[in-house]
């Protein structure tokens, strides 16, 4: 999975890779508070100590991922890591967000049919908030300090410092510092 170039997610080595780490979240899933962090830590590319993840969590490959220190993704995230998904320390999304790297063939009908897929990667900063039910586009970068309001579909990058909402979402005002 490079960035930019098609692949087929129907690859042998992807199908493993995917199966791997549905194993890992099914016992994710399932398990009790304390016995989570281990599991987290086979499963993803890097966590930060103090981070956490609510059940139910679904990705697609898991080692693509890297959550930084005392980050938190809230009940039911959804992560399609086919490209690099970065999370700064300090992160907070909130319920039902998804984090959505995938790209399929626009202008050609045969490559979409036998599902061929190329991926962005998505970055989000330091000290970001999400509220409930956002989703984040491939290829976008969220700055440090920013605060998206919930529900919005965020589609083109944001800067730092700033409060955006809506679909798409835009930039309503600057924080203050």
């Amino acid at each position: 999975m490079l960035r930019g170039e098609w692949y087929q997610d129907s690859d042998p080595v992807l199908v493993a890779e995917r199966q791997r780490c549905q194993s890992l979240l099914d016992r994710f899933n399932r398990a009790d508070a304390e016995d989570r962090q281990p599991i987290l830590r086979d499963l993803l590319g890097g966590i930060g100590p103090s981070s956490w993840i609510m059940p139910r969590f679904q990705c697609d490959y898991g080692y693509l991922i890297r959550l930084g220190d005392n980050s938190f993704l809230n009940y039911d995230a959804i992560l399609m890591d086919c490209a690099p998904i970065t999370i700064g320390d300090d992160v907070s999304i909130g319920p039902r967000a998804q984090l959505l790297t995938a790209l399929h063939p626009l202008d050609d009908h045969e490559l979409r049919r036998q599902r061929w897929e190329r991926a962005e990667p998505i970055t989000i900063g330091d000290n970001v908030w999400f509220g409930g039910g956002v989703i984040v586009c491939p290829g976008v970068t969220v700055g440090d300090n920013t605060v998206v309001g919930a529900g919005s579909v965020v589609t083109r990058d944001l800067p730092p410092g700033v409060l955006a909402a809506g679909n798409p979402a835009r930039v309503i005002r600057e924080l203050k510092r």
